[in-house]
């Protein structure tokens, strides 16, 4: 029995996913039956096709999207990236630094998630190496749509969040081992914003590649977003919501029903935030909090965590 889980971030994560899979490749015994990481998603920012989450405005630089790519394929990881920025168009399938980023995964190993058509046929002709899948920002919410997806080219087809524990509805899957399940999403249920963010997300990198360009003087403001339905929630919060898959539900319910794959959110969360997620899914119940010590030690002594000490004081 295989649980595969894909976890997020190749930028701000990247520390922590791989001190996260070494641990569990050391120490097995802590981990849930059938555990394996399928893959690590995101982008290197700032990617004029990335969708999903805005990474600020940051640059990677060629050594480092090398150097990434390379560690994690050699531990037997695809990377996937999150090119799901539904404003793509044929104008921007040139771009030279996300060009860049698929030749150097360009391996026969890799991923990438795909909502732009246009985008989507590019990639097909220009890297037929990359398996594709498809995203779940294309908000397919019904059955008949969803089986007609899942009969396309595709790797992968990841579910709206929306239909998460409607198991009659799940029951109605022909390919469940091509689907994934977002299983800690953030948004309320059926939120209504959640499409409007996605076109956000796409203006926000690309005002961010324009101002690159341009002194301080003449940058584009940078549109902020803020949603009432529900942001920064904890993997805890969540848990009153219809959407929300639990670990024993994976274990008890979608495991047996045929579903093989499930994603785990956050990408641009707080780190401890994601150290708590990832126990909490991933590892025995009795062993989370030795995975929880280590990694937090773990990250503070490669100084990627600061505990500041308070500063020294004078007696007269």
């Amino acid at each position: 029995m295989a649980v595969k889980f894909h976890l997020p971030g190749l930028r701000y994560n990247y520390p922590l996913n791989m001190l996260f899979l070494d641990m569990i490749r050391k120490y097995p015994e802590w981990v849930r039956e059938g555990v394996e990481i399928a893959s690590f998603f995101g982008e290197f920012p700032t990617s004029l096709w990335n969708g999903g989450r805005f990474c600020n405005d940051d640059q990677c630089s060629a050594q480092f999207v090398q150097g990434v790519v390379q560690n994690i394929n050699a531990r037997g990881i695809p990377v996937r990236y999150t090119y799901t920025n539904p404003g793509v168009g044929e104008a921007d399938l040139e771009d030279p630094y996300c060009n860049f980023c698929m030749k150097v995964a360009d391996n026969g190993m890799n991923e990438v998630l795909v909502v732009s058509p246009v985008l989507e046929a590019y990639i097909r002709e220009n890297y037929p190496g990359f398996k594709i899948n498809s995203s779940t920002c294309k908000e397919i919410r019904d059955i008949d749509g969803l089986n007609e997806e899942l009969e396309k080219d595709y790797n992968l087809v990841v579910l709206d969040y929306n239909m998460n524990n409607q198991f009659e509805l799940l029951e109605q899957i022909k390919h469940k081992e091509r689907c994934e399940i977002l299983v800690n999403a953030c948004c309320v249920p059926n939120c209504p914003r959640r499409g409007e963010h996605y076109q956000m997300i796409g203006k926000q990198e690309r005002i961010a590649l324009k101002n690159r360009k341009m002194p301080p003087d003449k940058r584009i403001p940078m549109p902020g977003w803020h949603c009432e339905y529900g942001m920064m929630n904890s993997v805890y919060s969540i848990r009153e919501y219809p959407t929300y898959v639990s670990p024993d539900a994976i274990w008890e319910k979608y495991v047996p029903m045929g579903f093989e794959n499930f994603k785990l959110e956050g990408r641009t969360a707080n780190i401890f935030l994601l150290i708590e997620t990832y126990c909490m899914y991933m590892l025995k119940p009795e062993h989370a909090g030795e995975g929880r010590l280590m990694l937090t030690s773990n990250l503070e002594a490669n100084k990627i965590i600061t505990v500041n000490k308070p500063k020294r004081g004078t007696w007269p």
